[in-house]
This record gives C-alpha cells, sequence and structure tokens, in this order.
C-alpha cells in the first residue's frame, strides 16, 4: 500500500493539472476565463485551489515517471481500461504543450521560418535549473521544426544544457540546433528585435521587466504569447502588444476573421 500510495498521489495531482489545462482549451473555443473558472472551481471545498493553474503542462521527474508506472502496473495486472485511463493524463499533457505551439504560429500568420522569437524561460518550473520533461523543450523543437530562429533566456538553466536538451529531442534532419539557437544572457537581449516573445517558465523576473521598452525594442506587430498566466495582459494591449494566453480570448482569434485555426495532432 505504501509504494502504491506514493505513486497515486503524484498521478492525482498530475490528474489535476491535466484536468485544468483541459478546461482551458474548451475556455479559449468559448471565450471564457480559465483564471476564474479555477477560481469559482477551487472554491468548493470538497475540490480546494491548489494545482488548479492552467499552463504548458507538468514537467520534471516524478509526475511523469510515476504516472506511467501506474499505466505499467495496470497492464500487468490485465487492467487495460485503467491504464487507458491513467495514461490519458500524459496525453492532456503533451496535447496541451502541441497546442500551445500550433497557437503560435497560427497567431504568427501561420509561418515562423526565418522569423526571431524569445523564449523567456526553459526549467519545467521557476527557482531551479532542472529541465528534464520541461514543456519549454517540446514548444521550443516544434517552432525549431516549423523554421524560426530562437534566442532564450533562463536564469538558472546552463547554455550548454539547452543545447543539449533541444539536440538530443529534435526528431527533424532539417533542423540545425546550433545555426537556429542563441543564447541570452537576459530577457531584454531575447526579445531584441524579435517577432514575439513566448513565456514558458513563470519565473518572477518576469512579471517585472518593463514590457513598454521591449515592445518599442521589437518588430512590428509585436506578439506575447503567456504561457504560465503571469503576465497582466490588459496592460500589454494597452501598450500594442498582440496577447495570446492559456486560458483565455484577449485579442480575437483568426477564426472571427473567416479563418480556422490549426489543430494539433
Amino acid at each position: 500500500s505504501s509504494e502504491l500510495s506514493k505513486l497515486v498521489a503524484n498521478a492525482f495531482l498530475a490528474q489535476r493539472i491535466s484536468s485544468i489545462n483541459a478546461v482551458s482549451a474548451m475556455c479559449e473555443a468559448t471565450g471564457a476565463d480559465v483564471t476564474q473558472v479555477a477560481d469559482a472551481v477551487g472554491r468548493d471545498s470538497r475540490i480546494g485551489c491548489k494545482f488548479l493553474g492552467a499552463s504548458l503542462g507538468f514537467g520534471g521527474s516524478c509526475f511523469q515517471k510515476d504516472v506511467l508506472n501506474l499505466v505499467y502496473l495496470c497492464e500487468a495486472l490485465n487492467l487495460p481500461e485503467v491504464a487507458a485511463y491513467w495514461y490519458q493524463i500524459i496525453e492532456m499533457n503533451d496535447y496541451q504543450r502541441k497546442r500551445f505551439a500550433h497557437r503560435i504560429v497560427d497567431a504568427l500568420f501561420y509561418t515562423v521560418s526565418d522569423k526571431k522569437i524569445g523564449i523567456l524561460g526553459f526549467a519545467f518550473k521557476k527557482d531551479t535549473g532542472d529541465t528534464r520533461e520541461s514543456s519549454a523543450i517540446t514548444v521550443c523543437n516544434y517552432l525549431l521544426e516549423e523554421g524560426a530562429h530562437l534566442v532564450i533566456y533562463d536564469p538558472k538553466v546552463k547554455p550548454e544544457k539547452i543545447y543539449s536538451e533541444l539536440t538530443a529531442s529534435c526528431t527533424s534532419d532539417h533542423v540545425d540546433v546550433n545555426k537556429q539557437v542563441s543564447i541570452a544572457t537576459d530577457a531584454y537581449a531575447a526579445v531584441h528585435g524579435a517577432h514575439a516573445l513566448v513565456v514558458c517558465t513563470e519565473w518572477d523576473e518576469f512579471k517585472n521587466l518593463d514590457y513598454y521598452k521591449i515592445y518599442m525594442d521589437m518588430r512590428k506587430p509585436a506578439f506575447a504569447f503567456d504561457g504560465r498566466l503571469i503576465l497582466d495582459h490588459d496592460h500589454l494591449k494597452k501598450i500594442g502588444f498582440r496577447v495570446e494566453a492559456i486560458g483565455k480570448v484577449v485579442n480575437k482569434p483568426a477564426a472571427f476573421w473567416g479563418v480556422s485555426p490549426t489543430t494539433p495532432k
């Protein structure tokens, strides 16, 4: 029981993250705000408010490993339906990452080829240099495959670690990580002359940047993609940014203009 309890505890936490991320997709489709939905749901004492923050998905060394261990255990015990249930947590996590990456390409007029994109954060969460199973890796790889040039800044992840993670995980023959990826020493350098900025890790310093200065230093129209819901979207809109965020519609989606956005596969 004690060994199973540890796996189930992490699976339950991962399940909550995937559940609110599933809701975030619904919110984007309906015009609702996932932060308001999470706040309302979290006020129910039977549910609580912890682990209800929509984002790019969970990473790190524990959640995915323990959920997959549960899946393996269920399959070994001839419980395929139960195994499939737990595996949906992993599939939703992957879907959330790919969905956000597709949304970036859609917003940037359906192509990021030869466009410069500033990536803010590479670790799987703030206050660590750990990149294991980081959602930023999935997002970056997709953008690289689409021909983007990335400038990445993370206050704790070393440049060689970023290069090694992207090189090891890239499956496309036409991607040259060394040519398409640069490392910046601060957030302002990462977004200098960029078409878009993408928040992949919820570092506190990203909340307090001078976004007017950043906007003036970027190509126009300037896009801000908030994958962690840490930015002041109304403030960014007033500055002039075109803002896209997880779980809410800040600007009119492409469908409003008679074009249907792509769906990740």
